[in-house]
């Protein structure tokens, strides 16, 4: 059985702070779009620890859920790789780059999830 869309969300979170990503953060994104359920965005240190941390949700996903992402984009070229498993879209920037492109911002209505239980983040805030 396929997993649900939070769960394959909380899989590549535990994943990605299981290689040592930093802020960790999970956007529940079905109240604003149609096109995915949640964003995972992580910061690495430097572009070869997001290259590993990718490679890794990229590999154990493939072997525990069968799951490839979509077109993925691992250039990693600008900081930035994303790996599209079209129910889940999943972020690793190197620190500058997500601070240029800040997703968070950008989606600040969307609830953040609890990295631990997968329910809204009761520290998190939204605009008015």
């Amino acid at each position: 059985m396929p997993p649900t869309s939070l769960e394959l969300a909380e899989e590549i979170a535990t994943l990605a702070d299981a290689k040592l990503a930093e802020d960790v953060v999970e956007l529940d994104m079905r109240p604003l779009v149609s096109y995915t359920d949640y964003l995972v965005i992580c910061t690495a240190r430097n572009e070869r620890q997001a290259d590993a941390i990718a490679e890794d949700v990229h590999i154990k996903l493939k072997h525990s859920m069968s799951l490839l992402p979509v077109n993925p984009d691992r250039s990693g070229d600008v900081g930035w790789i994303v790996l599209d498993y079209l129910d889940c879209v999943f972020h690793v920037f190197t620190e500058e780059a997500r601070e240029r492109f800040d997703l968070e911002e950008l989606w600040h209505e969307a609830p953040r999830l609890d990295l631990n239980t997968g329910l809204p983040d009761q520290r998190s805030t939204t605009a008015a």
